[in-house]
């Protein structure tokens, strides 16, 4: 699958994608779709602090950088995907804005401060971004201001205690849940 960043600094630059079939990376009209919803919601995303979850080859937090957020935490335990969200960032000399995890989503310790946006595309139909996002809540990386998107397959939903799903939009195979705290 050809990946590119959509919009912003990089736009047009070309990512790797993870060798293999573990990891599903969003596609470029998902993405797009993702970003235009948010962008309505946002504004901008100018200086915003932002996390990868599921982070892949690091897409969606790439496009956010790209497109002026300040920071952002990639989280991600499968080694092919490291290596391309590595590989991905260093093309960009993104270095400075990112923190790579090589950990699991589920297995986040304490933030040091909360998110402005967490973006999470799960393997689909595990239900692992609403664990996810209840341990990250407990875990003080959500503010009452904070968004939080969940890709899920068209024929998943999301719950979880605590949140309101604000909007939903299917997209080729993808749902797109928008979340923020109650």
């Amino acid at each position: 699958m050809s990946l590119r960043i959509i919009s912003g600094q990089w736009r047009g630059r070309k990512l790797v994608a993870p060798e293999g079939d573990t990891t599903r990376p969003t596609a470029d009209r998902t993405r797009e779709t993702l970003f235009s919803m948010l962008t309505s919601r946002l504004g901008t995303f100018e200086g915003l602090a932002v996390a990868d979850l599921f982070a892949g080859s690091g897409a969606l937090g790439l496009e956010a950088l790209s497109r002026g957020a300040a920071s952002c935490i990639f989280a991600e335990h499968d080694p092919a995907a490291l290596r391309a969200l590595r590989r991905n960032i260093a093309a960009l000399r993104a270095q400075p804005e990112c923190d790579v995890r090589a950990t699991s989503a589920t297995a986040l310790t304490p933030a040091k401060q909360p998110l402005d946006l967490i973006l999470m595309d799960p393997p689909y139909g595990s239900g692992a971004g609403a664990v996810a996002l209840d341990r990250l809540n407990r875990l003080g990386w959500v503010a009452s201001s904070s968004w939080i998107s969940i890709e899920t397959s068209r024929n998943e939903g999301v719950q979880v205690k605590g949140f309101t799903v604000e909007t939903v939009r299917d997209t080729g195979k993808a749902r797109l849940h928008l979340l923020r705290p109650e």
